[in-house]
């Protein structure tokens, strides 16, 4: 009996001594809303993410090297295919590749789609053709499986959701082909032009050609990524006016790493010191990687899907309704808009 005093006596001192938390205060207002935000990013988590860049221009531009520094690993074509000594196609071939990134728990199906043999011939005539029937092509695909019946819970998307266009380094103007490619395509996926190995051309000269190509680029009506009648509000309008002003990125690639001043870089080596590829006053590369990955990726997915894939929708179904009424032919595939 005196040992079952003593310990209560014990307990009630404790008591007195550590005396217990309360309970935290909840706003009596609060909902819960916000959690879908974590619930979205669960879910985007557990399913990943798809983004399929396709990259135009002629041979020797940096195409391969470029999308390599990108996304600072071997995801290019020729790097995972290429020869050392690669013909020149006599036609336009074009070749896909995918890649599965991981970064930080977050997982993505990268596809690079090259299109060789773009701008290599004497006779370049009709060369975006081929190009427009694959887009196209993509297209059809996604809506052949969207309209199934039984149509799968996650359809593949093989869409492509922009094209880096390499312009070459001429410091003059835009050549015809240049135009008519960007002109035409503009109309079915977001184009993002690039002046491709930019280290050849003085600052003077690529300020000046840069000016050139926004004029010829607004005097032949071409609408490049951004565009400006899809900015949502007067925030965006803001950012994306000063990315428009800086149309085209000027951008050097390089996958080889240097050591200067103790810091590991990318960059080219030359006789007069490294191009560090990063370095916003040696080039405009850093600028193009935050447009396509780090600001500006969901906003190009969204208008791939909801502008150009859903125009291309609308007309297939139209035509589909009047082949239905005996009132027209068209073939599906075909590359005109």
């Amino acid at each position: 009996r005196h040992l079952c005093a003593s310990l209560f006596c014990l307990c009630l001192q404790g008591q007195r001594s550590f005396p217990a938390t309360p309970p935290p205060t909840m706003d009596f207002s609060y909902v819960g809303i916000d959690a879908i935000l974590e619930q979205m990013r669960r879910k985007a988590m557990k399913q990943g993410f798809e983004l399929n860049i396709m990259v135009v221009g002629q041979s020797g531009l940096g195409k391969s090297t470029l999308m390599n520094t990108l996304f600072k690993s071997k995801v290019s074509r020729k790097s995972v295919m290429g020869t050392p000594e690669e013909r020149i196609p006599k036609t336009i071939e074009i070749k896909s590749i995918s890649h599965d990134i991981e970064e930080k728990g977050v997982r993505m199906k990268l596809t690079v789609i090259d299109t060789p043999g773009f701008g290599d011939q004497i006779n370049n005539e009709n060369c975006w053709q081929p190009i427009m029937k694959f887009i196209n092509d993509q297209y059809e695909q996604y809506l052949q499986e969207e309209i199934n019946i039984d149509r799968k819970k996650r359809i593949p998307d093989s869409r492509v959701h922009c094209c880096i266009y390499f312009i070459p380094p001429t410091g003059h103007c835009l050549r015809p082909l240049d135009v008519e490619f960007m002109r035409r395509l503009s109309k079915v996926v977001n184009i993002v032009p690039v002046i491709a190995k930019a280290d050849t051309l003085t600052l003077e000269e690529r300020d000046f050609f840069k000016k050139k190509i926004r004029e010829e680029l607004r005097a032949y009506s071409i609408d490049v990524y951004p565009q400006k009648e899809f900015d949502e509000d007067a925030e965006d309008r803001l950012i994306n006016e000063k990315i428009r002003e800086m149309i085209p990125f000027a951008v050097v690639g390089s996958d080889q790493e240097y050591q200067v001043n103790g810091r590991r870089l990318l960059g080219r080596k030359t006789k007069w010191g490294t191009i560090e590829v990063e370095n916003i006053t040696h080039c405009e590369f850093a600028y193009l990687r935050d447009l396509l990955i780090r600001t500006h990726m969901q906003n190009i997915k969204d208008i791939a899907s909801s502008i150009h894939y859903e125009m291309y929708r609308v007309r297939r179904l139209n035509e589909n309704n009047m082949q239905a009424n005996g009132l027209a032919d068209h073939h599906p595939a075909s590359p005109e808009i």
